[in-house]
């Protein structure tokens, strides 16, 4: 008799974005690296971590994890991040980074963070957990690390870019592969936050609610007992497979559009490198606004503080010109039509 179909689910889907992971390594390792010694190859066996919290998502994705990358010869090991946000949140991480262990995973990192406050609690606390994850990577030499966002995660996420009006690319949610390298791994976005749950359920794993999941305060929270219900209650079943095929079709046309816009880019600029406000009005708007946005960023424009209302703002001074004066944006960026170019610069 088989594992019930829960646990085989989550197991298929670990189990394919190992197989990428191993196939992406064996890529990779065939080129020599560097060492102050001697040239090397890379080791034959990569590590791949599980981030934890030590909910249902994130255990499921860890006993997952624990079950096939022996299988595949994959060395897997853990982290939990401690945000300190709650009391007792230390002994809750120690307690996590336990049952990463008892499930054999090896080795296992608790990590401690401070949480600033810049772009509200939930931001900062991303912010804080991406940065300690990142550094785990590095400092194991890890080839990826799983992340445990399901379906319910992407649909939710769909929503928070629909109500900022941010454009297709907030649409497009979040992606089975991102970060550096392609460093985070994505298994669970095709499934269900139940399914997770369930095979937590059937497997015996202990799992911790975080309290924050459930608090009001936070828009995340709210959004996922208020505002999906009510949208499932007017709309019928199905609310959430619609927002994430959403997010697939959105990061496709996405994708193309980024492509777009970073070939046109070179072809808006003149010979010393700064935009033409004529050559920009002739793209489309879509392509416009993208190459906009990238010149912002390389000015030093924070990507993740620069909104849509910021790019229509600089859109302007292509589109309605009429000796309107700089714009300010984020990261003390300054964009300004002068005689036909478009300058955008630290102010």
């Amino acid at each position: 008799m088989g594992p019930h179909p829960a646990v085989a689910a989550i197991r298929l889907a670990v189990r394919h974005v190992l197989h990428d992971i191993l196939n992406d390594h064996r890529t990779t390792s065939e080129t020599p690296v560097l060492s102050e010694q001697a040239p090397h190859r890379r080791p034959s066996s990569p590590l791949v971590l599980v981030a934890c919290s030590g909910g249902a998502d994130s255990m499921a994705l860890a006993s997952a994890l624990a079950f096939e990358a022996p299988k595949l010869g994959i060395r897997a090991g853990g982290i939990t991040v401690d945000h300190g946000l709650q009391p007792g949140s230390d002994l809750r991480a120690d307690e996590v980074a336990l049952r990463l262990r008892e499930l054999g995973l090896d080795p296992v990192d608790s990590v401690a963070v401070t949480v600033g406050r810049e772009g509200g609690p939930e931001a900062a606390a991303r912010d804080a957990r991406y940065a300690a994850l990142d550094g785990a990577a590095v400092r194991h030499g890890a080839a990826a690390i799983l992340l445990g966002h399901t379906r319910d995660d992407q649909a939710e996420t769909v929503l928070l870019g629909l109500a900022r009006g941010s454009g297709i690319r907030s649409l497009s949610g979040m992606a089975a592969v991102s970060g550096a390298d392609g460093r985070y791994r994505r298994p669970f976005l095709q499934l269900d936050r139940q399914t997770a749950r369930k095979a937590c359920m059937v497997q015996s794993l202990p799992v911790w609610d975080d309290p924050h999941n459930a608090d009001p305060a936070y828009t995340r929270s709210r959004l996922r007992h208020e505002g999906l219900p009510a949208l499932e209650k007017a709309l019928g079943k199905g609310v959430v497979e619609a927002l994430a095929r959403t997010a697939q079709l959105s990061r496709d046309d996405a994708d193309a559009l980024d492509a777009w816009a970073g070939q046109a880019e070179a072809s808006v600029r003149d010979a010393t490198g700064l935009l033409e406000c004529a050559k920009l009005y002739a793209l489309p708007p879509a392509v416009r606004r993208r190459v906009l946005r990238r010149a912002a960023i390389e000015a030093g424009a924070p990507a993740g503080s620069l909104f849509a209302r910021h790019i229509e703002e600089v859109d302007r001074l292509i589109t309605g010109w009429r000796g309107q004066g700089a714009i300010n944006l984020p990261g003390k960026v300054v964009a300004q039509r002068q005689g036909g170019r478009l300058v955008i610069r630290q102010g």
